[in-house]
């Protein structure tokens, strides 16, 4: 199996996210050693995302006088928005990658949430698919036909960067062990989605057994 012209994408792996963060995610700092793993690989490109929000951002409770974090409500324009704690605020500790991550192997860092009108969960388009990161042309460009996902958080920004890396054409992978959820309880159920999307399903043993390490 060649990862040739596979792209190795890694989401949000960053300190507000990781144990201790403002939006913790429940085993997060598990994820280094597999996703430090899987970039031994041989792949055609390896890109991580960032949320980079404002500090007025939407999805901020903070920026709602009566919103309270982790409950949902209707906005301005009729669209349904989960209510954050501040996270990944631009240019702070909080945003940058865990620097466990071997960030050194990255070719691309694509940022997302810039808009502070609008969130941005998938790493490909804003919430409201107006806006367009870099990830799709970065992608184009090293002639990408297949992407693996592994970061944070499986049920909201991995989940629909998967999405729409189908929906764009691209042979898609979740590789569910490199991943967790902010709502574990329902992994079940985020399988079942992805599957309906056609999303394969991998797992990071899986690719390592199919794959040889980059020489060194």
């Amino acid at each position: 199996m060649s990862l040739k012209n596979s792209a190795l994408l890694v989401i949000d792996m960053q300190y507000d996210f990781m144990q201790g963060g403002s939006l913790e995610v429940q085993g997060a700092n598990e994820l280094i050693p597999y996703i430090n793993k899987l970039m031994t690989l041989n792949w055609g490109l390896i890109a991580a995302s960032k949320d980079w929000h404002p500090s007025d951002h939407i999805s901020f409770a903070s920026n709602h006088s009566h919103a309270n974090a982790f409950e949902t409500i209707t906005l301005d324009d009729q669209s349904e928005q989960v209510m954050w704690p501040d996270h990944c605020v631009q240019n702070t500790t909080g945003s940058e990658i865990h620097d466990q991550i071997n960030s050194s192997l990255f070719d691309a860092i694509v940022l997302k949430g810039q808009n502070s009108k609008v969130d941005s969960y998938s790493a490909f388009f804003d919430n409201n698919h107006l806006e367009k990161t870099q990830l799709h042309a970065v992608l184009l460009c090293k002639k990408i036909s297949s992407i693996y996902l592994v970061g944070l958080a499986a049920d909201f920004c991995v989940k629909y960067t998967a999405i729409d890396g189908q929906s764009l054409g691209f042979d898609t992978h979740f590789i569910f062990d490199a991943t967790r959820s902010v709502n574990p309880e329902d992994n079940s159920n985020l399988i079942q989605q992805l599957q309906l999307k056609k999303i394969e399903i991998n797992s990071t043993q899986q690719l390592i057994e199919q794959n040889q390490p980059k020489n060194k």
